[in-house]
């Protein structure tokens, strides 16, 4: 009998493509706070809002400006699918795998996602947000929560990702990490991913389980 898998899935970046619209939103703060950093939207990357704010906006008053400016960013925001992503996950699904969003962003962002794009409360079985988790990426907690939320060992777990915060803890929670060239190029998440993919296009459940 064939062992059941979980597909586990980052948001932004692998699910919708939406990076190109946070790269210019935390640009621009970077170049107004951080004019010193070089590439801050991409030095953030896969990171919780509160991660963010504790290490690099600790004044409260910056944190009100920049929570303000996000709440006004996001509802704006509009969420194409990454190629093939949701054939790809039926797939999955017909092939009996459970599916999960894992995702640094919190309750608040997710309820803009809900308002545009409804059908992802019915496409995924389960969906951890940064409200769930104490630690985020690269700590491996938001992965380890959705495998046992799923119901499936480490070890049966594909992680889908793209920032090298996100990389990172699919490795540490030990499972089978696959690297979507979306937000950096393949050369430069090759090292940290068991396999790496332009999109979805050319997946389904035979190809990702065939080693």
């Amino acid at each position: 009998m064939e062992k059941k898998i979980a597909g586990l899935f980052d948001l932004d970046g692998v699910v919708f493509d939406t990076e190109t619209q946070y790269d210019v939103f935390w640009g621009e703060q970077g170049c107004l706070y951080y004019p010193e950093i070089e590439r801050f939207n991409k030095v953030i990357k896969g990171r919780t809002l509160k991660r963010i704010f504790d290490e690099y906006f600790p004044d409260e008053k910056q944190q009100m400006e920049l929570t303000e400016k996000i709440a006004v960013f996001e509802s704006r925001m509009t969420f194409p699918f990454i190629p093939g992503v949701q054939n790809f996950i039926a797939d999955l699904k017909r092939n009996g795998a459970k599916v999960a969003i894992v995702t640094s962003s919190d309750d608040a962002k997710m309820a803009h996602v809900y308002r545009a794009r409804p059908e992802i409360r019915e496409i995924f079985d389960v969906i951890i947000t940064a409200d769930k988790i104490k630690r985020s990426k690269p700590d491996p907690e938001c992965y380890l929560l959705a495998a046992a939320e799923v119901g499936a060992e480490s070890g049966d777990c594909y992680v889908f990702e793209d920032s090298f915060s996100g990389l990172e803890a699919g490795r540490r929670a030990e499972m089978t990490v696959i690297g979507i060239a979306t937000t950096w190029p393949e050369d430069q998440i090759r090292d940290k991913a068991d396999r790496v993919i332009p999109d979805f296009v050319n997946m389904d459940y035979r190809r990702l389980i065939d080693k």
